[in-house]
């Protein structure tokens, strides 16, 4: 069964008696939202309610343990939330096998990309009535300024307008980002209410994200000497490699949004302008560009790539540096030798 993201976040005591849950799309931010609100509401029944998170090779290597995580008691509590990250349709027969199997107090929560409509896993989800299949966009701007002046307005705390566009600029458009900034600015506030943007500015190190955001742009239209310049002028050792991965996906899953409706129209201008969340101006020389020599099978196949890098660097934090850089430098040069194409 499909329902909205907002109607689960409003009345989520209409839909805890639902144990199989599909989070799919781009918005991690929205995604890990909803699962706090189902989290809540489960200890809310249970204070004592256990947590396991998995990766989908978790489970395919081993599916005794998958199933012997769902049917045996759980250790801590009468609840048990199990969260099943980077899903794909490899697990679609195992899910079908546990579909109104599960006890009333197991919860299990799938964290997907995007899912084609073909999608065997999507499609489970949304015919299934003992599922809910939870769609998650990105958000608008209007949704982003919404959430900044909700989580703001938490501490009393006083931005202007144009301080709260640089905090959804600099969050590249994901809510995520956007709370951690803001838990920035809360920790720097104390007893001050009203922050002037200049502050705001030296909290979120606006001028370094900026080269980090001109890397990958120069990374993505494959410029190999910018490329090179900006990664030399910038403290390597101080990057934060997921922040980074993060970023890059979110502009690659942007073009690839904008691939996939790009036929819809007459040229790439009307495209870009007519792009929800808008596009700055700045930005579309740069993203007209990137279209041009990006196709749509090498941007899915890249947001794959993405997804594996970031799970070597958080299980491998001994080699993630080498494994991060040695992506990027791979992207560039592939992007490299299709603009030379263009």
């Amino acid at each position: 069964m499909i329902i909205k993201s907002y109607e689960i976040q409003k009345n989520i005591s209409n839909f805890i008696k639902y144990n199989l849950f599909l989070l799919y799309g781009e918005n991690d931010g929205l995604k890990k939202d909803i699962k706090e609100t189902i989290s809540l509401e489960a200890r809310k029944i249970d204070n004592n309610t256990e947590i396991l998170s998995l990766y989908e090779n978790d489970i395919t290597n081993n599916e005794e343990n998958f199933y012997n995580s769902i049917y045996s008691g759980s250790l801590f509590g009468s609840n048990r939330i199990i969260i099943i990250n980077n899903a794909t349709d490899k697990i679609v027969n195992l899910i079908k096998n546990i579909t109104g199997k599960c006890s009333k107090n197991i919860f299990i929560i799938i964290f997907s990309d995007i899912l084609e409509k073909k999608s065997k896993l999507r499609n489970l989800f949304e015919t299934n009535n003992k599922t809910l299949c939870v769609p998650c966009y990105s958000d608008s701007e209007t949704q982003l300024q919404i959430i900044a002046k909700r989580e703001l307005g938490k501490d009393n705390i006083i931005l202007s307008q144009e301080s709260i566009n640089l905090l959804i600029e600099k969050s590249n458009f994901d809510r995520g980002s956007l709370k951690n900034e803001i838990e920035k600015i809360r920790s720097y506030s104390l007893n001050k209410n009203k922050i002037e943007i200049n502050e705001i500015k030296t909290i979120i190190n606006f001028a370094g994200e900026h080269k980090s955001d001109h890397l990958i742009n120069e990374c993505l239209c494959g410029n190999i000497l910018q490329y090179k310049k900006i990664l030399s002028e910038m403290y390597t050792n101080a990057i934060n490699q997921i922040f980074m991965l993060r970023i890059l996906s979110n502009k690659v899953q942007r073009l690839l949004r904008l691939k996939k409706i790009q036929k819809d129209f007459n040229s790439l201008d009307s495209l870009l302008s007519s792009s929800k969340p808008p596009i700055f101006w700045k930005e579309k020389p740069t993203i007209k560009k990137q279209l041009n020599i990006w196709k749509l099978d090498d941007l899915k196949s890249t947001i794959n790539e993405i997804n594996d890098v970031e799970i070597v660097c958080k299980k491998n934090p001994q080699i993630s540096k080498i494994v991060f850089f040695n992506f990027f430098s791979k992207l560039c040069k592939k992007a490299s030798s299709y603009s030379l194409l263009y």
